[in-house]
């Protein structure tokens, strides 16, 4: 039986950081396989960035009819897929704006265009409110839609568009954007059809630590109910550049760690537990290999969302294994759906 909310809570306001954390690594060694620590080769790749919601904490969008808005050409997809295979990589990331006039037909020609020419790379795309909508745009059904999507080559599902999954909060930050139940609904239903997903939380935007909570409930409700989580990505709000970032005060190192090791404890039905470098850096993500984490996510070839927000932090594969080796652990390079391969 996992932690209750008011458990949760608790840790959070704990002064203890050094406890939570060793509580938190503790079940991660029992879980996961003590010796080693994940990370992958993929790519995101942001087929677009127009976008019609608005949201207060990004800075990549551009309104429709914007001089700088763009969807990429197919041509250019394909070479920075090639460039990802050149490093070694295994999977692409496909997240775009929610763009209104893009139906469900643009979608599945470019999930077969790229698996008739790249078919040993994985397609993990499009985030819930991209799905949500598709549906919309093209009439159609979410159950269709990803149906569909999954015929013509998709995967998996990113976690992407959770942001913090508590209606109070997402009403403040993000108010064109989807639902909570939408969110949950579009990941419920990928996981009837056999999809699996990832959860994600972006924290740090003015919420309360009750709000957090919440969200790692719903998470590990729907866990219990499908298991189709692979993974849970926690991150923190990166906040230049952004109009929300002017409201919110910074969130510290402490937080992170903390807010790490109570997802690795909540979410006990969870497989893995993400420590993140991009937002908190690359000194915290090997921390966070103590707080819970058993995997230390992408080298991240391409990404433009946290990029157009300020976040200037960047790594390789060799610096990810050094951090790593240096925290006590056996480097593994795994897939999309954590899958690990032999280790070098």
């Amino acid at each position: 039986m996992g932690l209750t909310k008011e458990q949760a809570i608790e840790m959070l306001e704990s002064d203890d950081l050094v406890g939570v954390g060793m509580e938190a690594h503790a079940l991660r060694l029992a879980k996961n396989d003590p010796r080693v620590v994940t990370y992958q080769i993929d790519r995101n790749i942001n087929y677009t960035n127009f976008c019609t919601e608005y949201c207060s904490f990004c800075a990549f969008y551009r309104p429709i009819g914007a001089k700088d808005g763009y969807i990429l050409s197919l041509e250019t997809i394909y070479q920075k897929i090639e460039e990802m295979l050149e490093l070694g990589g295994t999977g692409v990331l496909l997240q775009g704006g929610l763009h209104p006039d893009l139906q469900i037909g643009y979608y599945e020609n470019l999930l077969r265009s790229l698996k008739a020419r790249f078919p040993q790379v994985h397609l993990h795309c499009f985030s819930a409110p991209e799905i949500l909508c598709i549906a919309d745009v093209s009439e159609l059904s979410v159950r269709e839609v990803i149906q569909r999507l999954m015929d013509a080559g998709l995967q998996s599902i990113p976690g992407g568009g959770a942001e913090l999954l508590d209606d109070e909060i997402r009403s403040k930050i993000a108010r064109l954007k989807c639902t909570s139940d939408d969110w949950e609904q579009v990941h419920r239903i990928a996981h009837s059809l056999g999809l699996r997903t990832t959860a994600t939380m972006m924290f740090g935007c003015g919420e309360e630590l009750k709000h957090r909570v919440n969200h790692l409930e719903r998470i590990r409700r729907i866990q219990e109910d499908t298991g189709g989580f692979t993974a849970f990505i926690p991150w923190i709000f990166a906040a230049e550049n952004t109009a929300l970032g002017k409201k919110v005060q910074e969130t510290t190192a402490v937080d992170y760690l903390k807010t790490l090791a109570v997802s690795r404890l909540y979410l006990d039905n969870v497989d893995h537990i993400q420590s993140s470098w991009l937002t908190p850096g690359i000194k915290v993500c090997q921390v966070g290999l103590q707080f819970g984490a058993d995997d230390v996510g992408s080298i991240l070839i391409e990404e433009n969302v946290v990029y157009a927000a300020g976040v200037r932090n960047r790594t390789n594969e060799n610096e990810l294994r050094r951090i790593i080796s240096d925290a006590g652990f056996i480097p593994a390079q795994r897939d999309t759906l954590y899958r690990s391969y032999a280790l070098k």
